[in-house]
């Protein structure tokens, strides 16, 4: 008995050692290679960086994983109960593998193995983070272990609380969730401080099997799952019995992110994506955590976008009905199905595709692929006459026949009044067509160069090109303050006299001569530097350019901003030189600042996911500007650093003359807002390209408006009558509430009365007199003394010249 005692521990101890060798020769084994656990220590989890306008209000996110990340000290008590009740009830026990729990599923594989049912695990948090840190979701035994092994290994390492926060934030938990506090977010639209105890187990009840548990989808055993964690969290006193059958008698009501405040303005996110990618790259973009501070005025923004689409439509309606975007013949009882089939650019909420159903003599109905009816009167149709060849029109509309047939696919737009203010019937539409044409508009602070609205063309679902930073066009006339502005600065005067009259200039051997005009074709005579500006006289500029030579005009350009490297040629002078929209409108803004360079930038500030400042657009040194409490003590004195390009006296005067182009000139359309303005048209030859730039004292506006492949416009299409009425929308809306301002007066300047006509001091019997800005020592003293008329030879000396722009 004692032998065969003695030979059966023998034989035990045996397979002791051999089991014991076994289980640390399959650590050694398994344990080789594996992933660096020590890296946890360094961890960034891929965060959402969130871009935010001027007020606050969340503009954009940028994400590969929309991932907030919570530190475990700010996760709410009850969040991480519901989550260690459901998922690892002894995580604050174990050595990182729960050996008990990995027994019992053994025991229950067993059974369901031979039940042809899956397998279950018994993984504890730790494993978990092993597995979604640092290893594959490949279903193996050998996964298994080396999960196991790399848990104990970091479990060694790390604190519990370091290793439930990394948990707690990487796991995914459906509908795009990263993290908890995204999932509470995009179920709940809570803070995780806002979830109740029901809603914080719902959470918990997801990461199994997120896609299972839909609250939505499948309601009920979502429900079935919370309240199994309802049960967990009861049954280890998290939670108090009437905690507990108030959580379970709450529904589940997915809410969504629909009370997030967005601010809209899709081509200024772009341009903000663009740059964060230029200086962090896109890991640091999309991964980082960013919380960016942006320049932009949502308010503004809105005004920008309504009122370029409207000048954009007012456009194209000008020139006519194109024609029905398909026409699906003899309405089947398929008509709803081809008419959603129909492609159509995505440009506006507000627009609906429809087809015509019956024309009457008074209304054409229509129907919607969804099944709605509708109809669009004769008044919302009289604009469409046929557009023709060269910019003529077809007859005018009498009747819904003339535009539209029955089967024809239109797109529409709800109305509720006339013209007049009548109110149309419910379901009332307007015909509405998609523009061809397109265009930007910009707003920017002048002082600082913040970008404010950023309308980079009609519909960003449609393209998302932006024309306000991307398309380099001909400026054409809105060139010319600078031309004027270098003449200011080299003692010129709004007064001085130029001839206006025919000029031609021999560009060479084999070219031909180069003879300028101005846009009606007339020439009239000696005229001020003030008249040739408000008019847009081209032979003024020409002859003025050349007076002063294309060298002094192109650095002033150069130093402004609107090119980096102007050609040496006259036509320049006219605009012929591309540029964009956000560089001519900043170097407008240059104009009423005072001559003070300004960056224009949509940046203010970033923060990266700690909230350290990594980024300020101001830099400037500010000892007073912050306090502990308000003593009534200075206001700090911000030092101004931004260089001076020309003096104030030499910009004002140009901002004066500006203001006369909209008092009498070619802007004259803009003087509607009843608000001091300046600015200027441009239209380039064959009107392939239109401006309006300006500004008010401390808002600076650029509007451009052009085909997309530069075409003609057609016949009187110009400046003043596309683009100018966009920035006069805009403009009266922006500044509505605001004071009528006059523009700064520097110190430096001299007003004196001159007659307008011929620039010399005004007598008692001149009738056109105007107050004009002038330098100390350059005003006229007599009334029959004039400013220097610049002598210029009707045929310059040969010179290179490339096409020039237009009125």
């Amino acid at each position: 008995m004692l032998r065969a005692l003695g030979f059966l521990f023998g034989f035990l101890v045996l397979v002791g050692v051999l089991g014991a060798g076994g289980v640390l020769a399959a650590l050694w084994h398994y344990g080789r290679g594996l992933p660096d656990y020590q890296q946890l220590a360094d961890y960034q989890p891929a965060t959402v960086s969130r871009v935010h306008a001027g007020d606050g209000r969340l503009l954009a996110e940028f994400a590969v994983e929309k991932r907030v990340f919570v530190p475990i000290q700010a996760t709410p008590k009850t969040v991480i109960k519901a989550f260690l009740a459901a998922e690892d009830k002894h995580f604050y026990n174990h050595p990182g593998v729960n050996f008990l729990s990995i027994i019992r599923a053994a025991a229950d594989n067993v059974q369901r193995l031979a039940q042809g049912r899956r397998m279950i695990g018994a993984s504890t948090i730790t494993q978990q983070v092993a597995k979604n840190f640092l290893l594959t979701n490949e279903v193996s035994l050998q996964r298994k272990i080396k999960e196991a092994i790399l848990a104990i290994r970091i479990e060694r390492t790390f604190e519990k609380d370091r290793i439930l926060e990394l948990y707690l934030n990487e796991i995914y938990l459906g509908i795009g969730s990263y993290g908890v506090a995204a999932a509470a977010l995009n179920y709940f639209d809570r803070s995780l401080t806002e979830l109740s105890i029901a809603e914080a187990a719902f959470l918990a009840a997801l990461p199994k099997a997120p896609n299972n548990y839909h609250p939505r989808r499948r309601p009920e055993a979502a429900k079935e799952r919370r309240d199994w964690v309802i049960a967990r969290m009861l049954e280890e006193r998290f939670i108090s019995d009437q905690e507990a059958a108030a959580a379970v008698a709450e529904p589940i009501e997915m809410r969504g992110r629909s009370a997030t405040q967005f601010a809209r303005a899709d081509y200024f996110a772009e341009e903000v994506r663009r740059e964060l990618i230029e200086r962090y790259g896109e890991d640091g973009t999309y991964k980082g955590g960013l919380s960016v501070r942006t320049s932009l005025d949502p308010r503004l923004q809105e005004i920008a976008d309504r009122v370029l689409r409207q000048g954009l439509e007012a456009y194209d309606r000008r020139h006519g009905w194109r024609g029905p975007i398909a026409q699906l013949g003899e309405l089947g009882e398929d008509w709803a199905d081809r008419l959603a089939k129909v492609e159509v650019p995505e440009v506006d909420v507000s627009f609906r595709v429809a087809v015509v159903t019956k024309v009457n003599k008074a209304v054409a109905e229509i129907a919607f692929s969804d099944g709605a009816l509708g109809e669009i009167p004769l008044g919302e149709m009289k604009w469409a006459r046929k557009a023709l060849k060269k910019g003529y029109l077809g007859p005018q509309i009498a009747r819904p026949k003339d535009v539209v047939a029955v089967g024809d696919v239109i797109v529409a737009e709800p109305v509720e009044k006339d013209r007049n203010g009548k109110a149309y019937p419910a379901n009332s539409f307007a015909l509405r067509q998609i523009p061809k044409i397109n265009g930007a508009l910009v707003a920017l602070d002048p002082h600082t160069g913040r970008v404010l609205a950023m309308a980079g063309g009609y519909a960003y679902a449609a393209s998302e090109y932006n024309r306000a930073t991307q398309a380099n066009r001909q400026p054409g006339s809105a060139f010319k303050p600078f031309v004027y502005l270098a003449a200011m600065d080299g003692g010129f005067t709004p007064a001085t006299m130029v001839l206006d009259a025919p000029i031609v200039i021999d560009q060479g051997p084999g070219l031909d001569k180069w003879k300028p005009a101005n846009y009606t074709n007339k020439f009239y005579g000696p005229s001020t530097l003030r008249i040739g500006l408000e008019k847009s006289r081209n032979l003024m500029t020409v002859r003025l350019a050349q007076t002063m030579g294309m060298e002094t005009v192109a650095t002033t350009a150069e130093r402004f901003g609107i090119v980096d490297r102007m050609p040496r040629h006259l036509s320049m002078a006219l605009g012929a030189g591309e540029t964009t929209l956000l560089r001519l409108t900043s170097a407008y803004a240059m104009l009423v600042n005072g001559g003070r360079q300004i960056t224009p930038s949509l940046i203010d500030r970033v923060q990266d996911r700690h909230g350290a400042t990594i980024y300020r657009h101001d830099t400037r040194r500010c000892d007073g500007c912050r306090a502990e409490y308000w003593q009534a003590q200075a206001v700090p004195d911000v030092p101004d650093d931004r260089q001076q390009l020309v003096s104030p006296a030499t910009a004002y005067q140009v901002v004066s003359m500006l203001q006369g182009v909209v008092e009498r000139g070619t802007g004259r359309k803009v003087a509607a807002v009843g608000k001091p303005l300046a600015g200027k048209t441009g239209t380039t030859n064959e009107s392939r390209d239109t401006w309006f730039v300006g500004f008010s004292p401390d808002l600076a506006v650029g509007v451009f408006a052009g085909f997309d492949e530069p075409a003609p416009l057609g016949k009187k299409e110009t400046g003043s009558s596309v683009a100018s009425p966009i920035f006069r929308d805009f403009m009266a809306e922006a500044l509505a509430d605001r004071a009528a301002v006059p523009f700064r007066i520097p110190p430096g300047i001299r007003f004196v009365r001159i007659n307008a006509e011929s620039g010399a001091r005004a007598t008692a019997f001149d009738a056109k007199v105007i107050l004009e800005a002038f330098q100390p020592g350059t005003e006229p003293n007599r009334p029959d003394q004039q400013v220097l008329d610049p002598t210029i030879p009707v045929i310059a000396p040969a010179v290179t010249v490339g096409t020039g722009g237009l009125y």
